[in-house]
């Protein structure tokens, strides 16, 4: 083991040792980068999975015959497989092998706990393999990033933030370096807010081992949902990769960060917009209208700190440009960076409404969240691997050309992949609301848009296909790398003196640069604030900083939620919505296991074109017995909030069988085992009895007898599926149960409202004390709390 002086500073960062640290008590430690050697292995590993999954998807979704039937291989089920082994997987492995690595440099400081960074590891690893078993089995909460069950999800809270969160926050306060670089300010911003997000949005009741219904219903999940995804998004897959971006750019590149105090109004300015602009999601929904319009002014302020952090990651290769024609690292991250600056500038102004109103639903969406993820995230966990591989395994990387030959292989195939699917949904978006001269639909057959991108869906094959083989290159390189390995691993002895519990330096007091000029006072202050040196005490404090952090994320949060939740009309109620019965319960959740919202929406919104495509637009009060929301983010199918009554029972029994017998053309897989797997009504009891618990009203017949009420139903069903020319004795299947949703949705809003019985006073006519009829679908109920979350 060798003996050095640590002078690994920071990046751009001054390093005051004067005053900061115990001169005359030096220590001795080494770094743990057997840890880092373990997630790095994992991120290649969950890399080349999560791309080849997502090349499976996107076959199966042109081609759903190639999943004979299986119901384990349903696009449905498979989708959500791929974006949580993409996020979770891939990018969370390679977030963990950034901090472990970097945290220990930036902070002269072994981990905290050898055992807890093990734990770490392993307890992340059990949880991608849980949720690769449970998805595909249909396993499932049906809600975008969170598709995880409740034992799965208090996994996830006891490792990230205990175990990660506390592993980390102990090594911050055991540094031997006194200020905290910028790289740390975003791994702590990541962690508090991930935590904060995971938990209030999952916030279920249980109903047995592998299912839940949400303590949130209707427009309220819809809205706590998208604060968590799109925050998932900025603080899972943009804060900690910036993190990575301003430790291992400089060290690629050799040069200092651009701007110190750019990278501070970035910092601060994410944290506080980013965590307002989810509802920007839900434009011409039923989310309420102010909630929708704030989240949409926070995106487009989004833009400068996005973009200010593009510009401070491009600008620190000024001086170093020469380097990036010869250094396939610095492509990479030069790529990611750009991807970056693409995709924040692309999101804000998808936030506008009008720009909204065409893309949402459409493929476009999801062209946006792959070039941020293939390019941003992608490129700069290959940078980050390619400029770690040789220092970790301490030999020389096995093959430079094909890194450089992945960079290329991995670019082409992310434009391959991105243009045809913008293209897609463009072609979708005008299709969709494409009216002729007579105010007719140009298009009114749904599957006649779906049919003509099918080719664009192709040539997003062959792009992933291409970055697939980049992955794969990455594989047979870090193997090649890691079998040149030295027997034994050197391991630095670092020496460093340790920080004393006083700082007792007097900092010299900052003068304004307009000192003499003829300006107010005010000006001056202004002046020395914009130079931002108050922000240096707080990166000496990292409990401090971090509960600053944490303040801002929550004031920013509930400054927003708390008018959804305390406002009572934000919500009206309808009077003809009631809860789903036992059987139609039981029918949302195979709905909802199937993995259905990843291809039909349930939300109509108010533009002519839809409401002439699938009838009355969606009212707030329709879904407040919905949980989890449905609402949607993508329609490869047609909308089915008005599917009730549309078509017979029999149809969908025969649309379930082979979809293609009453929909030429259709990319829908069968579901063919739904009509041969026994529905099991006893167990549909929990079900209604956490929706009672909630506040769904239901007769003691429903909740003591709630398998003979659900069996009468499904009879009742069955009798029509054979007058109607099908089999009989359909009652036991599990097919039966949807149908029963799948009629029963969309219709409460057309149905009669009963006249209330009441009883004559004595002594007062019959005709005097009946009660005025109210119209139907449209009374709204100023008591009854129960049906307003």
């Amino acid at each position: 083991m060798a003996t050095v002086t640590s002078t690994d500073a920071p990046q751009g960062g001054a390093v005051e040792s004067h005053g900061a640290t115990d001169s005359g008590r030096m220590e001795q430690f080494s770094y743990d980068d057997s840890i880092v050697r373990m997630f790095a292995t994992a991120t290649i590993v969950w890399a080349i999975v999560a791309t080849l999954a997502g090349l499976i998807v996107a076959v199966l979704l042109i081609l759903p015959g190639l999943a004979g039937g299986l119901e384990y291989f349903s696009f449905a089920r498979l989708r959500p497989l791929h974006t949580n082994a993409a996020i979770f997987a891939f990018a969370g492995n390679a977030i963990f092998a950034a901090v472990y690595y970097s945290t220990q440099r930036l902070c002269k400081a072994r981990m905290w706990s050898d055992a807890l960074s093990r734990m770490h590891f392993w307890g992340w690893q059990l949880i991608i393999v849980l949720a690769a078993i449970t998805l595909p089995l249909g396993i499932t909460q049906s809600k975008e990033y969170a598709e995880l069950q409740w034992p799965i999800d208090i996994l996830i809270a006891v490792v990230w933030l205990f175990i990660f969160g506390g592993n980390f926050l102990m090594t911050l306060i055991h540094r031997r370096e006194r200020h905290m670089y910028v790289a740390l300010w975003f791994y702590i911003a990541t962690i508090v807010t991930v935590a904060l997000l995971h938990v209030f949005n999952n916030l279920v009741v249980p109903i047995g081992l592998f299912a839940s219904i949400p303590v949130y219903a209707g427009v309220q999940d819809a809205f706590m949902q998208w604060w968590y995804g799109h925050n998932a998004v900025a603080f899972f897959l943009t804060t900690p990769f910036l993190g990575l971006m301003y430790y291992f750019l400089p060290k690629a590149a050799d040069r200092p960060v651009f701007s110190y105090r750019l990278s501070i109004i970035h910092f601060w300015s994410l944290v506080f917009i980013y965590i307002w602009a989810g509802p920007h999601h839900l434009h011409y929904t039923s989310l309420p209208e102010w909630a929708s319009t704030l989240g949409m002014l926070f995106s487009l302020m989004l833009w400068m700190p996005s973009w200010g952090g593009m510009i401070n990651g491009l600008l620190t290769l000024r001086g170093a440009w020469h380097k990036v024609a010869a250094d396939p690292v610095l492509k990479f991250f030069v790529v990611g960076v750009t991807f970056y600056g693409m995709s924040t500038f692309e999101g804000p102004m998808l936030s506008v409404k009008a720009i909204n109103a065409f893309t949402h639903y459409t493929d476009w969406t999801i062209a946006h969240v792959h070039s941020g993820a293939l390019g941003w995230n992608g490129f700069m966990a290959f940078g980050m691997l390619y400029w770690m591989l040789p220092r970790i395994f301490q030999t020389k990387i096995w093959s430079d050309k094909l890194v450089s030959l992945h960079f290329w292989i991995g670019t082409l195939g992310i434009l391959l992949y991105i243009i045809p699917i913008y293209a897609a949904g463009l072609m979708q978006g005008w299709m969709w609301r494409a009216m002729d001269d007579t105010g007719h639909l140009m298009y009114p057959d749904f599957i006649e848009t779906t049919q003509s991108i099918v080719p664009l869906w192709w040539l997003r094959v062959v792009g992933g296909l291409l970055y697939v083989s980049g992955t794969l290159m990455l594989g047979l390189n870090a193997l090649m790398t890691w079998m040149s390995r030295p027997a034994e691993y050197e391991v630095p002895v670092i020496s460093a003196p340790r920080l004393t519990k006083e700082y007792n330096v007097t900092e010299p007091k900052s003068k304004s640069h307009l000192e003499g000029a003829p300006v107010l006072e005010l000006s001056k202050k202004l002046d020395i604030f914009g130079r931002m040196g108050w922000h240096r005490s707080w990166e000496r404090l990292p409990v401090k900083f971090t509960v600053l952090v944490t303040l801002a994320v929550i004031v920013a949060t509930l400054f927003e939620a708390i008018p959804t939740f305390l406002i009572r009309t934000n919500v009206p109620t309808i009077a003809t919505v009631k809860p789903y019965t036992p059987l139609e319960l039981a029918g949302r959740h195979i709905f909802v296991s199937e993995g259905c919202y990843n291809c039909h929406s349930q939300m109509i919104r108010p533009m002519v074109s839809e409401t002439k495509r699938y009838g009355e637009y969606s009212k707030p009060g329709e879904s407040i017995y919905d949980r989890p929301f449905q609402w949607g983010s993508r329609r490869i199918g047609p909308d089915l909030a008005r599917e009730g009554g549309k078509q017979s029972s029999f149809w969908h029994w025969t649309h379930f069988e082979n979809p293609e017998n009453v929909s030429p053309g259709s990319v829908m897989p069968s579901y063919g085992y739904l009509l041969t797997e026994d529905m099991k009504y006893d167990a549909i009891a929990p079900h209604v009895q956490a929706a009672a618990y909630l506040g769904a009203e239901y007769s003691d017949d429903e909740l003591n007898n709630t398998a003979e009420v659900a069996m009468a139903q499904a009879e009742r069903i069955a009798a029509e599926i054979v007058e109607q020319g099908g089999p009989a004795k359909t009652y036991e299947k599990q097919a039966v149960a949807l149908i029963a949703y799948l009629q029963r949705v969309g219709i409460d809003l057309f149905a009669e409202e009963a006249p209330a019985e009441t009883v004559p006073a004595e002594g007062t006519p019959e005709d005097e004390s009946a009660p005025a009829e109210e119209p139907a679908g449209v009374a709204m109920l100023n008591a009854n709390e129960s049906q307003i979350d």
